[in-house]
């Protein structure tokens, strides 16, 4: 009976497994581990702080598809990790943490930095609001199996997170080599389910009775990876695609048939559109309460008995029928769904369906939204208008490159007003919506796609949580570009606070008596890491910034001062009538 160390056979197994990259910070914990990847194929991502680890999973599990890795230290190190975990949850996106603990032989004494105020070693019950599920490893024995049933339970169903917590004894613990082996006859992946035809004609019968019907893609689209099938569909029967937040590039943002982001932030139009509709086909969505404009009928949609029929397909049952009624519920994945719709729809509509008037009406909207925005866009005031920033972005910006947004116009005035070209190409902080997931997430992009480029777009806030990434990419050599929109505030928050209570106290910045006002200066603390730090002072000089930065090959930040002028909004949000009971009042622009 062949025995080893766990910590190499741990590191063996992720091997076999096809894991190339591990994020994480060192602790006493797990130090065993870092040792025994040393000379692995594995290549340990370093960083100085554990969310930044946490977001760079993320980004690069919702590159790749698969499962990332994050090795945590004990405790701290552990919460430290957990916001950018509990943000990979609440968008579904697989992560394995492996996470070191005090050693069992102490369980219950308090060693040094043991979590254990209302049971012993519980650490890992910190997790249990937002993973899958949480483990701790009780034996060293049981750790070749949880690891098993915790990629599987990663990547299958709804994906999201798991916790596997592990006594840092374990790590240099002994075990037969057998129980590591045996897991190799193990199916890596499991079969995800689909619909039958007799479902698939139902779905295809209703969408060809309907009036106005609306496909609703969430981003189950992009989890499922479905992107070419749900085009399929879409142009077989000409049905037009309004999308949540993570919704955004589901299609080509230029698609004749793409409506726009619906709710709060979304336009008049699309709102119009999908609340006049009826008979509305879900496809990986929550519903949630922005895209919904808090739920209110009279706003984004009108479902229920008086209103739209609803068909909602997902790979989690709990979400069908959570925030409306549904008259068809299927859970299935959405790449098979729609592959099977697809073939269904081509038997019974060989020739499929032609809506001339839909197409020119969608393009008239762009067209009138376009005129509205031009304005703004060719503005060479400074602090630049958003709205040029964004201009100026998607002028340069190679069509499949990947962007990371963070929270405020870099999120909401992207999804809104900014062209995604190549459907998976942004990562957003949906669920959460995490200040600071942008730059992190970035860098993780950069690494699951090392030949397209990446570029983070993030407010000052959001860039300001943790700057250390640019240490990771010197380290790494990762060539992210990050655009900071500049405006010296918690600008969407500041524009709530003006609009509501008629000052900014607490969301806004000192300024400076330097002619741009923002501090501190995001280049020159670029420069101070080893990146490429530009500070613009005009303009016209950001998109020849922005130029550059992409051909040189360089970790590079460009630092925009930019007027912080909230997002336009044409939906709701109840938390408007919460400020401001019986009054309408939205977003102004903050001094």
């Amino acid at each position: 009976m062949a025995k080893d160390l766990i910590a190499p056979q741990l590191v063996r197994y992720l091997e076999g497994r096809g894991v190339r990259h591990v994020f994480g910070l060192c602790g006493h914990t797990n130090i065993a581990v870092l040792s025994a990847m040393a000379n692995s194929q594995l290549q340990f991502v370093n960083v100085r702080h554990e969310q930044i680890a946490a977001h760079a999973a993320d980004g690069y599990a919702r590159v790749t598809g698969k499962a990332s890795v994050l090795l945590s230290h004990l405790s701290p190190g552990l919460t430290n990790a957990a916001t950018g975990v509990a943000n990979a949850a609440l968008d579904c996106i697989p992560m394995v943490v492996i996470a070191g603990d005090v050693p069992s032989y102490y369980y219950g004494k308090h060693p040094h930095q043991e979590v254990n105020l209302h049971a012993d070693a519980s650490q890992y019950e910190i997790y249990r609001p937002f993973v899958k599920r949480a483990w701790r490893v009780d034996t060293p024995e049981l750790l070749p199996e949880i690891l098993e049933k915790a990629f599987l339970l990663a990547e299958s169903g709804q994906p999201g997170p798991v916790l596997v917590n592990v006594p840092m004894d374990f790590f240099s613990a002994e075990i037969d080599v057998a129980l590591w082996d045996r897991l190799g006859a193990n199916a890596k992946t499991l079969v995800k389910p689909s619909i039958d035809d007799g479902t698939a004609q139902a779905i295809i019968l209703r969408l060809l009775d309907a009036k106005n019907p609306v496909i609703y893609a969430g981003g189950g689209v992009a989890l499922a990876r479905a992107w070419e099938e749900l085009r399929a569909l879409v142009d077989h029967l000409q049905l037009p695609v309004a999308h949540s937040l993570m919704g955004k590039g589901c299609l080509p943002d230029d698609h004749p048939l793409v409506l726009g982001m619906t709710g709060f932030w979304g336009t008049s139009f699309t709102n119009q559109t999908t609340r006049t509709a009826d008979l509305i086909l879900g496809l990986g969505t929550r519903f949630k309460e922005a895209d919904c404009s808090s739920w209110e009928l009279q706003y984004t949609f009108d479902i229920g008995a008086a209103g739209a029929k609803l068909i909602h397909i997902d790979i989690e049952p709990a979400e069908i029928g959570r925030n409306y009624p549904t008259e068809i519920g299927v859970v299935a994945d959405l790449k098979s769904a729609l592959r099977v719709l697809v073939r269904v729809a081509k038997e019974m509509v060989p020739k499929g369906v032609q809506r001339p008037a839909l197409v020119q009406s969608i393009a008239a909207f762009r067209t009138d939204f376009a005129a509205k925005n031009m304005e703004m866009q060719r503005s060479e005031a400074f602090p630049m208008m958003p709205e040029r920033i964004l201009a100026d972005l998607r002028a340069e910006m190679p069509h499949d490159a990947i962007l990371t947004s963070d929270v405020g116009w870099n999120k909401n005035g992207v999804a809104q007003q900014f062209d995604i070209l190549t459907p998976g190409s942004i990562l957003i902080p949906g669920g959460f919506a995490t200040m600071g997931f942008g730059p992190p997430a970035a860098l993780g992009a950069k690494i699951a796609a090392p030949e397209r480029v990446v570029i983070s777009l993030v407010g000052d806030g959001g860039f300001g949580q943790n700057p250390a990434v640019l240490a990771t990419a010197v380290a790494e050599g990762l060539a992210v570009v990050w655009v900071v929109m500049n405006n010296n505030a918690f600008g969407t928050i500041a524009g709530l606070q003006l609009a509501h209570y008629g000052l900014t106290y607490g969301t806004t910045f000192q300024k400076t008596e330097e002619p741009m006002g923002q501090t501190p200066d995001y280049a020159a603390i670029a420069r101070a890491y080893g990146c490429d730090g530009v500070r613009v002072a005009t303009a016209a000089e950001f998109r020849p910034a922005l130029a550059a930065a992409i051909a040189s090959g360089r970790p590079t930040v460009i630092d925009v001062a930019m007027v912080n002028s909230p997002t336009p909004t044409s939906g709701h949000w109840n938390i408007l009538d919460i400020y401001s009971p019986g009054k309408k009042v939205g977003h102004v622009t903050t001094n």
